[in-house]
């Protein structure tokens, strides 16, 4: 039950990182959709922009790549400490 529902909040995040980088391509306007997928993904996005700043002469950036490799492995982490303690 605790690995099913971690699974699924950690696969609701993916979804919500992979459209706040589709909304970085796309503009969808400011409404409270756009503005809670911005608040719930900018610390996330935010820390990893920290780590890797974006270059004027490359403009693309890493930060959502990096998060989800980190996501990852995060929730393997917590996953495996789940099956260990119970």
């Amino acid at each position: 039950m605790l690995i099913s529902v971690v699974h699924i909040v950690f696969r609701v995040y993916y979804v919500l990182l992979l459209a706040r980088v589709i909304m970085s391509w796309v503009s969808f306007g400011d409404n409270a959709v756009t503005r809670f997928i911005y608040e719930i993904t900018e610390p996330v996005l935010g820390f990893f922009r920290r780590l890797i700043p974006p270059r004027p002469s490359f403009p693309l950036d890493f930060s959502p790549i990096l998060a989800f490799i980190v996501l990852q492995l995060v929730e393997r982490l917590v996953l495996r400490l789940i099956i260990f303690l119970v």
